[in-house]
Formats: C-alpha cells, structure tokens, sequence
C-alpha cells in the first residue's frame, strides 16, 4: 500500500533511531545518562501545583475549556509581554493560548499555507518549524541558522529565486538547537525585510528565560512596526519546568492570531481550565524560580563544558537555552551524527541527540541537553573520556559504517 500524502513528505524520524539503541541498552541493564531531549528534570514550582490542585476543587472546572485561552491567561500572558519585553499587546485580539509552542507553530502553518507556498526556515533548527509547513502542504527553502550578513544575503537569494515568492520567514532565538542567541539590531533587520518584500515573521521565543550572560534576549515585537507582521510564539515548558502541562502561547499581528483562532476552534477545546488557571498564577506570581533555575541551568553548563573539554570532548559554551550544539570530535566526524550518537549510548552509556534530527546542515554535531543534574554530568564525562581513549580500536571495528556512508 502506497503511504498517505503528508505521512510521504516526512522522512524517518532519525532520533528513533538513537532511542531503539537507548531502549536495548536500559533493557541489558545499562544506566544511560540521557542528555537528549530536552525534557526539564526540574519540578514544576509548588505555588503552581497548588493553584492546579485548588482549581480542580471548584465547580465546572471539568467541562470544556476555551480554545483561544481563557482571558485571565491572556491577560496574563499580555502582562508578561509588558513587564519582560515594554510590549503591549491586547489580550483579545493579539493573544491566542496553545498547546505548547510546537502546536501553535503546526496550527499557523494550517491556517496560513496553501500548497506550494515557500517558507524560510533556517538549517538546523527545530523539526516543527519545516515540518508544520511541509504537512500543510508549503515548500521548505533553507537559510542559516546563524544571525549575520550571510543570513540576509540567503533571505535575498531565495526571494529573487523562489516562485511562487515566500510567504514569511521563520526564526528561533535563542536557538534550538544551536544556542545562538539574536539581538535587538537583528530583528530590525528582519522586520524592515519582511515589509519590504510583503512577507510575515513566525518567531520562537520557547528559550527567552535561560540566559547566561546577563542580557535578556530580546523579542522580535519590541521592534517599532514588527506588530504588522510578526507573531511570537512562546512557552511555559522550560522557563517554569511545565513540559507535560502544554502551555504555550502566540502573540502579535492581528491577522495571524485571528487566522490561527479560527484553525484552533475547529480542533481543540483548548487545554483543561485548571491547567490554565496554574497557568495564570505562573504568570502573575513571583520570578524567584524562574532564577533559580536559570542558575541551575548556568551551573550545569558550565559544568559540562569544564568536564567534557578535560575529557576530550570540547563543547562550546552556550549564551543561552538549555542546550549545547557540539562539533562531534573529528576522529569519528565522518560517521555521521547518528552513528556517531548510537555509539555514545553503547560504548560511554550516555545519549544525546543527533544533529541530522534538526537538519542536514547539522550532521556535523550533536545536541547536548542540559537536564541532569552536576553529578550525572560528571559521570557522563567521565564515561565519554574512556570511550574516547578507545577511539581508534572503536573506530577499526566501524569502518564499513563510515565507508558506507
């Protein structure tokens, strides 16, 4: 049987792959130290388990939900955007509450792609920003993930050169999966190109409360005039430890949220009330544990780049997000990020995700997840240096891998 439509525009889920190799080694009895995905291993702050658990007491609570948010999450949410970012937005018309930022992305693409319509997405980045749009029909034109002259010189290439013209650029800042982090003079840019050629801006901010340097990352909607043509799409999974809770957020031009709205209203009913009423009180509450846990990300990145660096293994030190983006070591580099990962899990029992899963251009890397604790780090380490003194016997034993490769 031939495979559906949208199920052929998508190719093998390469992290599968890792994960089959991660499942039969925890079967053996293998303790895999797992820095792969980036699921928060920090608990969710009590005062927002409390309002959840308040809320499922109450009345009604239990019935359907509204799928654009209620409005006191909305409101909420407009709050943030004023303290954190000097950015007003209307809770009713430029506000739209998702399930997670990764549904909001696949949402948008519904709403605003007809077949054939040229995206810009960069290469590496997060598999949702092409895929949404290639399910919804689009066509996918790569740029780099890397702000500078080179990025604008690639927006510039592929709008002389696509036909039908693009529809809208998407960015992602601080990045997944590479960390970079964009500055205020970037999204400038961006939004003076995007009203130059008629396009819209589809920004992630998921990454906006880990940072390491002292300077906040900015939003692309702080730019004068950005509000004509871009939405933000954000999340409470990392910045207040909710990954499983799906919570996410869309923000910024009228038009798109509204499009996105009416897409919504035909597919959800949005998040369960209490869930959003938590949600609200994170918000609103105090931003002591989002400094915490910035801390205690900064402390393990930290201690991931002094430990893996002694064992072999640089990692460049990330600006921000809970990721690192690190060159696999250049004796096993032909391999491939794949293998290369499949041979961390066997050899040093440690997991970590390849960078092909986020596109072509990143088969030279791997993603390292900062979501163990000091300890477990150090002892991944510990267990790549031994693997790493083995690397010519390992690599003997896998080069019909790298040939057929």
């Amino acid at each position: 049987m031939t495979e559906f439509h949208s199920v052929r525009r998508l190719p093998p889920y390469v992290f599968e792959q890792v994960n089959r190799v991660k499942a039969a080694a925890r079967k053996a009895g293998a303790d895999i130290i797992d820095l792969g995905m980036g699921n928060p291993d920090l608990p969710t702050p009590d005062h927002i388990n409390a309002k959840l658990i308040e809320a499922i007491g109450k009345p009604r609570t239990n019935r359907y939900s509204t799928s654009k948010g209620i409005p006191g999450l909305r409101r909420a949410q407009a709050a943030y955007y004023g303290r954190r970012f000097g950015v007003k937005l209307d809770p009713d018309t430029q506000v739209v509450a998702t399930l997670g930022s990764k549904e909001g992305f696949a949402n948008m693409a519904q709403a605003i792609t007809a077949p054939g319509d040229v995206v810009l997405a960069p290469n590496p980045s997060y598999p949702i920003h092409a895929f949404g749009f290639l399910m919804a029909g689009g066509v996918i034109r790569n740029v780099p993930a890397t702000p500078g002259p080179e990025y604008f010189r690639a927006l510039e290439r592929a709008v002389m050169h696509s036909i039908p013209k693009p529809i809208a650029i998407i960015t992602c800042y601080p990045s997944n999966p590479t960390a970079e982090v964009a500055d205020i003079e970037f999204y400038k840019d961006v939004v003076r190109f995007a009203k130059q050629h008629d396009l819209f801006v589809l920004s992630d901010l998921a990454y906006s409360e880990i940072y390491f340097d002292g300077n906040p990352p900015p939003s692309i909607l702080q730019v004068p005039g950005a509000m004509d043509v871009a939405v933000e799409f954000t999340s409470l999974s990392k910045t207040y430890s909710m990954p499983g809770w799906r919570v996410g957020f869309a923000v910024g031009n009228e038009r798109l949220i509204a499009a996105l709205a009416r897409v919504k209203s035909y597919l959800d009913y949005g998040a369960y009330t209490p869930i959003q009423v938590a949600a609200s009180a994170a918000l609103n509450g105090p931003d002591d544990c989002i400094v915490e846990a910035r801390e205690i990300y900064k402390k393990r990145r930290d201690t991931m780049v002094d430990s893996f660096g002694r064992a072999g293994f640089p990692v460049p030190s990330p600006r921000a997000s809970m990721f690192a983006w690190a060159p696999i070591p250049e004796k096993f580099r032909a391999l491939g990020s794949v293998e290369f990962s499949k041979l961390l899990v066997e050899k040093a029992s440690v997991a970590v995700a390849p960078g092909i899963g986020f596109g072509e251009h990143g088969d030279d890397y791997v993603r390292i997840a900062l979501v163990e604790n000091e300890h477990r780090i150090r002892q991944a380490a510990r267990s790549i240096r031994r693997f790493l003194e083995t690397a010519d016997e390992t690599l003997h034993n896998v080069v019909p891998l790298a040939a057929a490769r």
